[in-house]
């Protein structure tokens, strides 16, 4: 069976474990029911998400002139605490900044490989969770806006991480955590304006993901260098998809390519 499309991210559903699916034009594919099989993966070309041409992807699933105008990746996606449509400023389209700055967001604690502290809209909980490989996660505040979440994850960095060690989190060296201890211990360090959107009274959110087998040692696969790779899938954590010989992909990273998908048995 084959298939052929532009990666974007895997969607995913709440589930034990966590259920993933590749969209391409013309396919919906339940990678879940590939874990087993020998795949094969071939680099066919670049799809820019904003344009659609076939221009050299440079980050993000953008190609270099739309990765500087679209304002989806705007410096305040990644720099929340630079969000200032509630401000009524435009970036780079005020009326797009608005939709999604606008919005209840959520700081959150999630543990991958370590507790690092994170920001998402409260509409993409648990999935950010999900996205990042984490098996235990818990809200901190709910705030009305993107900028409160940013300037709040900026005091909270202070006393936890916010960067995930992805090799740790794909081998499974990992220690659960009290993360409701870590939450109260953190309320202290919470901006005064923020405060009034402590969350009291919440549980852990425990996550589970389908793994057949953890890698010992990783080597990831680049699409350019290696256009062409087969190997039998044998996990799905975070966006990353795990093979047999300790091969990872990370389908995120790659947003943008044109691939081959090539089920051979």
């Amino acid at each position: 069976m084959q298939y052929q499309g532009v990666l974007t991210k895997m969607q995913t559903e709440i589930g034990d474990p966590i259920q993933y699916y590749l969209v391409f034009d013309s396919d919906f594919i339940h990678v879940n029911q590939l874990l087993g099989k020998t795949l094969k993966i071939s680099f066919v070309g670049y799809q820019c998400l904003a344009c659609g041409k076939n221009k050299k992807i440079y980050r993000q699933g953008y190609c270099y002139d739309d990765f500087y105008n679209q304002p989806q990746v705007g410096d305040w996606v990644m720099r929340p605490e630079l969000s200032k449509a509630h401000l009524g400023v435009e970036d780079r389209d005020l009326e797009f900044e608005k939709k999604v700055q606008l919005q209840p967001h959520i700081v959150y604690l999630a543990n991958s490989s370590n507790v690092k502290v994170g920001v998402t809209r409260k509409s993409q909980v648990p999935t950010r969770w999900i996205d990042q490989g984490a098996h235990e996660a818990i809200e901190i505040v709910e705030v009305p806006n993107r900028y409160l979440a940013g300037i709040t994850e900026v005091a909270l960095k202070e006393h936890v991480a916010d960067k995930t060690n992805w090799r740790k989190m794909l081998k499974n060296e990992i220690e659960d955590e009290n993360l409701v201890t870590y939450r109260d211990q953190l309320k202290a360090y919470i901006p005064d304006e923020v405060k009034d959107y402590f969350i009291e009274n919440n549980t852990e959110t425990e996550l589970s993901f389908p793994v057949l087998e953890y890698p010992t040692k990783l080597k990831s696969l680049n699409l350019e260098k290696t256009p062409e790779y087969t190997g039998v899938l044998k996990g799905i954590k975070g966006q990353y998809l795990i093979f047999e010989d300790s091969t990872v992909f990370n389908v995120r990273n790659n947003e943008g390519y044109v691939v081959q998908l090539t089920m051979l048995n």
